[in-house]
């Protein structure tokens, strides 16, 4: 297999809804793949008669059957994944990505499995293709952002973030930080190992960022300004290189290469806030498209990367122009940071 097909542009956290027999199912794109509301796909088999039955009741006799009869492993695949309930709230919901859903629909007597094996195929038609092709993958990603009038000097920042975020969460997969025996954070190893990047790369979490920016349900990632992105990349670069130096094992070993990761980019940061007299972290966000536009940043970024490597020698962290080149994107750092969203 080419090194090629590992590319993933598949933007975590994108929520959608989907139709199926007038049914709505709720998806969302979890570790580069989409992942399907279990208990509205149930909901979307269930024949008249038995639609008066509570949703999730119906959900978990059918998790006890699997468990009964050795399908034990489709239901640990299972994620709870927080999605949008009809009262406006987020909730966690069991979630499975099309392989799993394909074993669970199996056990449901209805009528419309096949025709939903058929539209669940068709739907995930273009994963398939973006995975044979990654270059499709990128050019629809960027095609999405185009038509949602994001600057083209942001979404080629926005791209690499994207190969950035990937090649971290693959080195995570290899590092089995799953394993920690502790209940209470069971499925939410990503979520806190990316959360503590962020704050120690932000100096606030990715919650408390969220609301500097006034967003709820929004990928905040996608309402980063440029140089957000960038500080948010190198971050993530810092912990893929520390991990790999201290070939980190287990959740909490990954905690610590973690915090070393954006505390690297955190030294960063100050440097550049200090030296433009600016704060990074910007209430600005794409919804908004109010940035200042007196904010200019005019200092090639990679002036300041050289400076501060120079000043972490002590902790043998070099922050690299390497750092921000990926999947050939030839950025102008410089253009990029002072680049303000148009309006």
């Amino acid at each position: 297999m080419s090194e090629k097909k590992d590319i993933n542009v598949v933007i975590d956290g994108d929520i959608e809804v989907v139709n199926f027999n007038k049914k709505s199912i709720r998806r969302i794109k979890f570790s580069g793949e989409w992942w399907y509301s279990v208990i509205d796909i149930v909901n979307s088999l269930l024949d008249k008669k038995d639609e008066a039955q509570d949703k999730g009741a119906y959900w978990r006799k059918l998790k006890e059957m699997l468990k009964n009869e050795g399908g034990n492993e489709v239901v640990t695949k299972c994620h709870e994944l927080k999605l949008p309930a009809s009262d406006g709230q987020n909730y966690l919901t069991d979630c499975a990505n099309v392989e799993s859903i394909f074993r669970i629909i199996q056990s449901v007597p209805s009528k419309k499995a096949e025709p939903f094996k058929k539209w669940l195929a068709k739907t995930g038609y273009e994963r398939l293709q973006e995975y044979e092709n990654p270059e499709l993958a990128f050019k629809r990603a960027i095609a999405d952002y185009i038509s949602k009038g994001y600057p083209e000097e942001w979404i080629k920042v926005r791209m690499q973030s994207i190969s950035t975020r990937n090649e971290l969460t693959k080195e995570w997969d290899k590092r089995d930080v799953e394993n920690h025996y502790n209940d209470n954070i069971k499925g939410k190893e990503y979520a806190i190992l990316t959360n503590v990047i962020s704050q120690n790369t932000f100096g606030v979490t990715t919650k408390e960022h969220q609301n500097i920016k006034g967003l709820k349900k929004q990928n905040l990632r996608d309402h980063m300004t440029p140089i957000e992105l960038i500080f948010n990349m190198l971050g993530e670069q810092a912990t893929i290189d520390i991990t790999k130096e201290k070939n980190a094992k287990g959740f909490y070993e990954n905690l610590n290469t973690a915090k070393e990761g954006g505390k690297t980019a955190g030294i960063a940061r100050k440097a550049f806030e200090e030296s433009r007299g600016i704060n990074v972290v910007s209430s600005n966000n794409f919804l908004k498209r109010n940035i200042n536009d007196n904010l200019e940043i005019e200092n090639d970024f990679k002036n300041l990367i050289q400076q501060n490597n120079t000043k972490m020698k002590d902790n043998n962290i070099q922050i690299t122009e390497e750092t921000k080149e990926n999947n050939n994107f030839e950025v102008n750092l410089e253009k990029i940071i002072t680049t303000p969203f148009k309006k």
